[in-house]
């Protein structure tokens, strides 16, 4: 693996991580019995706390990362050989 395709797979992976890091711990205005008033929708949170779930996705997607590389490192799961050229 080269390392623009390290770069390329962690991206993925942190994104997709970070869609699953959103919702937890998300309380809505709704929920805690705010009223938003005229034109605020009742489901926006009250604190997305989205520094803290930008560091925890960041080190959920590294810990991700370091396994996936360690199963490509080792050829426990091997990739195809792409073909040299297109003709």
């Amino acid at each position: 693996m080269t390392w623009f395709t390290g770069v390329a797979i962690y991206l993925t992976i942190w994104w997709t991580v970070l869609f699953a890091v959103l919702p937890l711990g998300v309380t809505s205005h709704a929920e805690a019995g705010i009223d938003k008033g005229d034109g605020g929708d009742p489901a926006a949170p009250v604190d997305p706390k989205i520094k803290q779930k930008f560091i925890t996705t960041t080190w959920i997607s590294a810990i991700v990362f370091a396994v996936l590389w360690l199963l490509l490192h080792f050829k426990v799961i091997p990739l195809p050989s792409l073909p040299s050229g297109l003709g």
